[in-house]
């Protein structure tokens, strides 16, 4: 199968680069568009007694989560034609997009080595409610 369109889920970790890059092994030889989504968590999860600050801490995670999106793409030595940043859950926003964007192929990565592990990790809620072909690259733990 050809794909014209795939989004790579990517986290700020340096092992988002190895998914970007196989991302590009895969569009480079057919000219597909690729996407970048990652999520950005909400700092209200973390500190309930600091709302005058609330704001200010979203807007800085927000800037750091965008930088980390712009560095990914400066590395990819291949066009990026969208990225979103998410909150909430990311398998939501990934079923989303691929439904206005015209996605066929998602990239995601994959931590968990044990079956157990592999059974109940998050890229399962993205293989069942993407409604698109899924690829899991295995990520080392370094």
């Amino acid at each position: 199968m050809t794909y014209s369109h795939l989004l790579v889920a990517v986290a700020p970790t340096p092992e988002s680069r190895k998914l970007v890059s196989k991302a590009v092994s895969i569009a480079r030889p057919i000219n597909a568009r690729i996407s970048l989504i990652t999520s950005s968590a909400d700092p209200e999860m973390y500190n309930q007694f600091a709302a005058p600050m609330l704001e200010n801490l979203r807007e800085v995670m927000q800037e750091e989560t965008r930088q980390f999106l712009n560095d990914l793409i400066a590395h990819a030595d291949y066009p990026v034609t969208h990225t979103r940043i998410a909150c909430g859950e990311l398998s939501e926003h990934i079923k989303e997009f691929c439904q206005k964007q015209q996605v066929d192929l998602v990239i995601c990565g994959n931590h968990n080595q044990s079956f157990f592990s592999r059974a109940t990790c998050a890229a399962k809620n993205v293989v069942g409610n993407s409604g698109v072909d899924v690829l899991l690259v295995t990520l080392e733990n370094e």
